[in-house]
């Protein structure tokens, strides 16, 4: 019996938590020396069943001697407990709705039928010429990739304000997840900085250290992004059985190839990928292979899931008024003879 749309999605977020817990799992429990915690929260007292609950719960290992390399975030939010629980509110609210206009638009540009499919809605519109289909690829790809952070942002504020005032943890427990990612000055500072670091120490033991025996630092990255790929696909594979491999390998693999791109240009110049120049290299190398990314989720059917605004009507007819008139834009535009 097929699944429905709610069980769909029950298990493309089951698949990635069990992937991530499993892996964990088997890598501590070949670990040649105990975990040790490092930062506790202030005026609490060692407990072995408190550290446990925070191991297991504590993705990035903040305050643990496995994080060691990971990147946290400067503490933008209120110091003050209230405060902080008041901010992270707000932040959760506001991302949950901004996240629901950003599912809405991109379903709203990817309508079944769109396009020569294997298994789902494409956001290649074939009817355009290149120029103008790549155009419109690229606004979907951008809003895909805003739709992923508000999307995990959404999720960590809402993980966050259940871990400190329901459970009473202390916000320092709690370090921002994002570091500006659009401010990003090179694609290894987006990846390895800016962009959330929740998935770095699986992706590091699974794929980036055992190829970097072979292939030094080139080893690391492409090994990392080769096993983020699958993760992604795995997740993918739980909502359309029929979802593609190479579009998660391509995508993500092409990232691992603009970091090495950077690594090549410092060892030939002496000099880091940075600046304005380095933003613009940044954004375009993203946007571009984010196209293939996108596309492999929206044919997965990522965005046929209900998002949490659809009832709000007025809402959902703005944005797909606007999401109609830019197309009818693009196409009047092909429609208009070249002289």
């Amino acid at each position: 019996m097929p699944l429905n749309i709610s069980e769909r999605r029950f298990h493309y977020h089951l698949a990635h938590w069990m992937n991530v817990t499993t892996t964990r799992a088997l890598i501590w429990g070949f670990a040649r020396k105990p975990l040790v915690r490092q930062l506790r929260p202030v005026n609490s007292t060692p407990s072995t069943l408190m550290d446990a609950l925070d191991l297991v719960s504590n993705v990035r290992g903040h305050g643990w001697d496995w994080s060691r390399g990971v990147h946290f975030p400067r503490e933008t939010r209120p110091s003050n407990r209230t405060g902080f629980i008041f901010y992270t509110i707000l932040s959760a609210a506001a991302n949950v709705f901004a996240f629901g206009i950003l599912h809405m638009a991109i379903r709203s540009s990817s309508p079944a039928g769109l396009g020569t499919l294997t298994c789902g809605p494409t956001i290649f519109d074939e009817s355009l010429p290149f120029y103008l289909r790549f155009l419109r690829s690229n606004v979907i790809s951008i809003l895909g990739l805003v739709w992923a952070y508000v999307n995990l942002q959404a999720g960590y504020d809402l993980c966050t304000i259940l871990g400190v005032l329901i459970f009473g943890q202390d916000p320092a427990q709690w370090p921002p997840v994002f570091d500006a990612p659009w401010r990003a000055t090179s694609v290894a500072d987006f990846w390895g900085h800016r962009w959330h670091q929740l998935l770095r120490y699986i992706l590091l033991v699974l794929g980036g250290y055992p190829l970097s025996s072979i292939l030094g630092r080139a080893g690391i990255v492409s090994g990392s992004f080769v096993v983020s790929a699958v993760h992604h696909h795995i997740g993918l594979a739980m909502l359309n059985t029929k979802s593609e491999l190479w579009r998660m390998l391509v995508g993500y693999g092409m990232m691992a190839v603009g970091i090495i791109i950077e690594d090549v240009f410092k060892y030939v110049t002496g000099r880091k990928v940075r600046g304005i120049s380095g933003w613009v290299w940044t954004m375009s190398w993203i946007i571009l292979w984010s196209n293939v990314i996108a596309d492999g989720y929206t044919r997965a059917g990522l965005f046929e899931l209900p998002s949490p605004i659809d009832r709000v009507l007025p809402v959902r007819i703005l944005v797909e008024h606007l999401v109609t008139g830019f197309d009818n834009l693009l196409h009047a535009i092909s429609s208009v003879p070249v002289a």
